[in-house]
């Protein structure tokens, strides 16, 4: 809880030493810096303007960066992976409504299933 207190005296404490070294500075010494901040602000008047490919810079890589997060939060297997239905059971197919008559017929569909299995073993 003495953090925020903390970094206010701080701040305050810094301001004051700050404002106290310029208060002190002589002619001399605010004549160059005066200089100075004027050449600078004339060369920057003087320099060429940024060019347009350095705007993309920063923008290419959040999207780079937004693409790979999206990857990774997808995951693997949601990637280039064809998309399978989920198959239901038996049991969920016997508790539909229009199961009815799948029951009537659910002899003729043991032995389809059985038929399936022969099939397979005999072709693998």
């Amino acid at each position: 809880m003495n953090e925020p207190r903390n970094d206010e005296q701080f701040a305050e404490r810094a301001k004051t030493l700050f404002d106290n070294s310029v208060d002190k500075l002589d002619a001399a010494a605010l004549s160059r810096l005066n200089k100075s901040r004027h050449a600078a602000l004339e060369q920057l008047k003087q320099s060429p303007p940024r060019s347009p490919s350095i705007v993309w810079i920063p923008a290419t890589g959040i999207a780079t960066a937004a693409l790979v997060a999206l990857i990774v939060l997808r995951g693997p297997a949601d990637v280039g992976m064809p998309f399978e239905a989920p198959v239901a059971s038996d049991f969920e197919i016997l508790l539909e409504a229009d199961s009815l008559e799948m029951l009537e017929e659910l002899e003729f569909y043991s032995w389809l299933e059985l038929a399936e299995l022969e099939v397979d073993n005999n072709v693998g």
